[in-house]
């Protein structure tokens, strides 16, 4: 399980840099005392702190506690906070507040129409 993770957070390392992003990956990201996002990046003006998951499910749920730490490491860093979702094969970009809310978690879906591709995410054009 946590190779799956691990390979999906590499993945997305790669795929940064070669969207002109430097990016590198928080390893054990989940285990240190201080929260970190699995993935930090930036192209000089955007700075972007990314939580992955990876599964062949059509959802994915996120722990509170996990998005509230994104959200605050995201605030001090002043960086943007993302979810990032590969939903088998396929990456999905999402902001929090894109995100379904349950009582216990919050759910990413594969075919939420908020979901971003790559080249949405990171285009020069605010996103909506």
């Amino acid at each position: 399980m946590k190779a799956k993770g691990s390979n999906a957070e590499r993945e997305l390392v790669s795929m940064l840099w070669g969207s002109n992003f430097a990016a590198i990956r928080a390893a054990g990201s989940g285990v240190q005392k201080f929260y970190s996002p699995d993935v930090l990046a930036s192209n000089g003006s955007k700075v972007l702190a990314i939580e992955c998951k990876s599964t062949k499910s059509k959802y994915q749920y996120f722990e509170p506690q996990q998005v509230d730490e994104l959200k605050k490491f995201s605030e001090i860093f002043k960086a943007e906070p993302w979810l990032a979702v590969k939903f088998s094969t396929e990456w999905k970009f999402f902001k929090i507040e894109d995100l379904e809310k349950t009582e216990k978690a919050h759910v990413a879906t594969r075919e939420s129409e908020k979901a971003r591709v790559l080249l949405d995410l990171f285009s020069a054009k605010p996103l909506p």
